[in-house]
């Protein structure tokens, strides 16, 4: 089959010209154009063998992810009391993570309760601190004031 298509996997002026300007910019640019020149007429087949088996895994995967999540035993009556526990695990796990947000929640709020009494102790003594610092002041510029009008 010809192609008339620019670039195709063949020593077209094209193709060549893209391989020696992939070797000047970045030589595996280069060297990834040379493969496709010299193999690109095996890149569908290969593609399609890569999709297959892709294909494969993933179906694979699926399958043993049905299989996992609730493989039947053959006996009715115990499948139904098995996804009956199930369920009821679940709500319980559903639960126990209720109980662990409200805890969390009534933690921060005492963690912020007990910052703010801190936070509120250091503010009131500093302003006692900045008080008693300010009749210091008052008092010793009173003195030097005195002293001065004398």
């Amino acid at each position: 089959m010809k192609s008339n298509a620019l670039i195709r996997p063949a020593w077209t002026p094209a193709t060549i010209a893209l391989m020696i300007i992939g070797f000047m910019l970045w030589w595996p640019l280069g060297l990834a154009m040379l493969a496709f020149i010299l193999w690109g007429d095996r890149l569908e087949a290969f593609r399609t063998d890569v999709n297959g088996a892709t294909d494969r895994v993933v179906a694979g995967w699926r399958r043993a992810a049905r299989s996992a999540s609730a493989p039947s035993t053959g006996n009715v009556a115990f499948d139904a009391w098995r996804d009956d526990e199930l369920k009821r695990l679940a709500e319980e796990r559903r639960k126990v993570e209720e109980m662990r947000e409200e805890f969390d929640t009534h933690m921060r709020e005492l963690r912020m309760a007990r910052d703010k009494q801190e936070f509120e102790s250091f503010m009131a003594a500093r302003r006692e601190r900045k008080t008693v610092e300010h009749e210091k002041a008052d008092q010793t510029g009173d003195l030097a004031g005195g002293a001065y009008a004398g």
